[in-house]
């Protein structure tokens, strides 16, 4: 039942994301509209970690299982993409390496300010 209820408190909030989209007239996905959404209520404390952690963790675990329609879809249509593959492998290579390098330095710039945060305040003590 835990989960269930988590699972409704995601739906709702991704159904907020949903109406934003629709009122809102920019080009945003309803789903970053609701991760939006999602992270402002976790930061103010509107929502708890504790109130969705089990349900999150539980979609965490089988979003590979959600890439398979979107592989079928390449599959599906490669008549269409046979022309230009080999720039799009190069273009989704180098831009995941880009990612994954941006992703890397802002993680090793995050723990730095921390770690010198953490050693400022032993040195208060």
């Amino acid at each position: 039942m835990n989960y269930l209820r988590q699972f409704c408190i995601i739906l709702f909030v991704s159904f907020l994301g949903e109406l934003l989209h629709i009122l809102i007239p920019l080009p945003i996905p309803a789903s970053v509209y609701g991760l939006i959404l999602m992270l402002l209520a976790l930061c103010t404390g509107v929502l708890k970690l504790a109130q969705v952690k089990e349900a999150a963790n539980f979609l965490i675990e089988i979003m590979p299982v959600m890439f398979i329609p979107a592989a079928v879809g390449l599959l599906d249509s490669w008549s269409a993409l046979q022309s230009i593959w080999l720039p799009v492998i190069v273009i989704t290579i180098l831009t995941t390496i880009i990612v994954m390098a941006v992703t890397g330095r802002v993680t090793q710039h995050l723990i730095r300010r921390d770690s010198h945060k953490n050693a400022k305040g032993a040195d208060k003590k």
